[in-house]
């Protein structure tokens, strides 16, 4: 089985439909669901910044072979600061079920690292993730992060409280191989 070529790209207009489905379809985003969210706020905020703000955006995590090929979800990116000046960057990812299991997450959460780390001063990247969500901890390890401890009781989701697995990234951290492609012609 080879492994599919992906890319990163900017959020166009063409993917508003797949963005609305993450706000409005109960589980299609897995653990993190959180109720139904505002359908059209995609599109107010493709015309505001592209999806590409100064503290916070998102990428497109587009697979270019393999099957199935296509948009897979995206990454995203927001800004988090600690002790006044040391601002970090905090990444999450979501894929459509149909791409997960695929080695995609790591990679693309890889890219999105490197892209930040080029393009932005920062010295930190963190993500956080579920005690249940065991896919996704490999993921980010995989990708280069390590495991800082427990946040518990960070989380409501679901009805109740929950504990939360934090993980970061330095930029003097090993990266992982990674072959990654920016499309800048979005």
């Amino acid at each position: 089985m080879s492994t599919p070529t992906i890319r990163l790209r900017p959020v166009t207009s063409d993917d508003l439909d797949l963005c609305a489905r993450f706000a409005v379809e109960p589980g299609l985003i897995g653990l993190d669901w959180g109720g139904f969210r505002d359908a059209q706020q995609p599109a107010r905020r493709l015309a505001e910044d592209g999806y590409l703000g100064t503290d916070d955006g998102r990428l497109m995590v587009h697979v270019e072979s393999g099957d199935p090929a296509g948009v897979a979800g995206m990454v995203i990116y927001r800004a988090n600061q600690y002790g006044g000046q040391a601002r970090c960057w905090e990444i999450g990812i979501v894929l459509l079920p149909e791409f997960r299991g695929r080695g995609l997450g790591w990679r693309a959460q890889a890219m999105l690292c490197d892209y930040l780390f080029r393009h932005t001063p920062v010295h930190r990247i963190e993500a956080g993730t579920h005690p249940e969500n065991i896919a996704e901890q490999k993921s980010l390890t995989k990708a280069g992060f390590q495991l800082e401890g427990v946040l518990r009781g960070c989380e409501f989701r679901n009805g109740e409280w929950r504990d939360g697995y934090l993980y970061s990234r330095l930029r003097t951290d090993p990266a992982p191989p990674v072959d990654w492609t920016l499309d800048q012609s979005g």
